[in-house]
């Protein structure tokens, strides 16, 4: 029997219930979100986050523009709060994810959006939240209290609470069956602990580390990089495999470590002919997803864009026994704390 071990690992356990909590509590407001996308028609959006939540977005940016052909960017919060802009975001569709609903930041600038006329969303945890207030659609992440510094859960269920959304705006059946079908393949993701655990084992001794993934999972390769300090105390950085031979490659002749994010979508196959170009090189470079062969592989889940939500969980199993093998206890990381209120 597992046993109970740290927070971040508890918590993180816990991902198939709150997504199926998430997805039958959520249906009403869903619903209601269609309609008004559909009535409104926003011509863009943008994202409103920081953190892990701001990971979760690039995850939603990609789902939005390559599904309802929707462009989206992010939008810094110091521009209205420390400049003092009023951007005209008339008729934009503006979403803000937070798990607190409490940095006064990310509040503030969903308060001018709503104000000029944007149609603003928060997915958040924190129901009774100052964001909740200022938002004219709230979709929970049916968390729960969410107790280790280390966000788990609320990632994963940032990048699901959406989905729901886009299946019948992009009507796309097979979104909502692999919604159907997901709690499934996360409680099966959770059966590779143990692998996850082992080849943690392989990093206990780096210091540097570099991330890489194509796609829908460039937020999840973000939010690992960010876990792999936070937790861990390594010095990590995402890049798209795209883009890493643009300059960063320099990096692995003083021999810093990959760690590749796999795909089996569009960007699946691109992704696989980097990471055997880096390899071939010489590259220490192993890798973590749903493609056959990955160093630790990840359930299929029946779409591209519930994928990255298997490939997370497994990391967050990966990154907290990395942090156990450092003699780290990844629930008490130096300098941090749960709620981080920027302005």
């Amino acid at each position: 029997m597992t046993p109970p071990g740290p927070l971040m690992l508890q918590e993180a356990r816990e991902a198939p219930q709150v997504v199926r909590r998430q997805l039958g509590e959520n249906a009403g407001i869903t619903q209601a979100l269609v309609a008004a996308l559909r009535q409104r028609r926003p011509p863009y959006a943008v994202t409103v986050a920081r953190g892990s939540s701001d990971h979760a977005c690039t995850v939603l940016k990609y789902a939005l523009e390559t599904r309802l052909a929707l462009p989206v960017a992010s939008l810094g919060p110091s521009v209205h709060t420390l400049y003092g802009a009023r951007l005209d975001l008339r008729g934009a569709l503006v979403i803000a994810v937070s798990q607190s609903g409490a940095s006064p930041d990310v509040v503030e600038t969903v308060r001018m959006a709503r104000q000029g006329g944007a149609l603003t969303v928060a997915l958040l945890n924190v129901e009774g939240s100052d964001l909740a207030r200022e938002a004219e659609f709230v979709l929970p992440l049916r968390c729960g209290e969410e107790r280790a510094v280390a966000a788990t859960k609320s990632y994963l269920a940032s990048l699901t609470a959406l989905l729901p959304v886009i299946a019948p705006l992009a009507g796309d059946p097979e979104l909502v069956n692999a919604l159907e079908a997901l709690p499934e393949a996360l409680e099966q993701t959770l059966t590779l602990e143990e692998q996850a655990r082992d080849l943690a084992g392989r990093y206990r001794s780096l210091d540097n580390l570099l991330v890489l993934a194509r796609g829908l999972h460039y937020g999840v390769a973000q939010e690992a990089a960010l876990k792999l300090k936070e937790t861990c105390g390594i010095h990590a950085e995402a890049y798209s495999a795209a883009e890493f031979d643009h300059g960063p490659k320099r990096l692995l002749a003083g021999g810093v470590a990959l760690l590749g994010f796999t795909s089996v979508d569009a960007a699946g196959e691109a992704a696989r002919r980097a990471y055997a170009d880096l390899s071939a090189s010489g590259a220490d470079l192993r890798t973590l997803g749903p493609a056959a062969g990955s160093a630790l592989t990840t359930p299929a889940t029946g779409h591209g864009l519930t994928d990255p939500v298997a490939s997370a969980l497994a990391f967050y199993l990966f990154a907290a026994h990395l942090a156990l093998h450092r003699g780290l206890d990844p629930d008490a990381p130096p300098l941090l704390s749960k709620v981080t209120k920027t302005r």
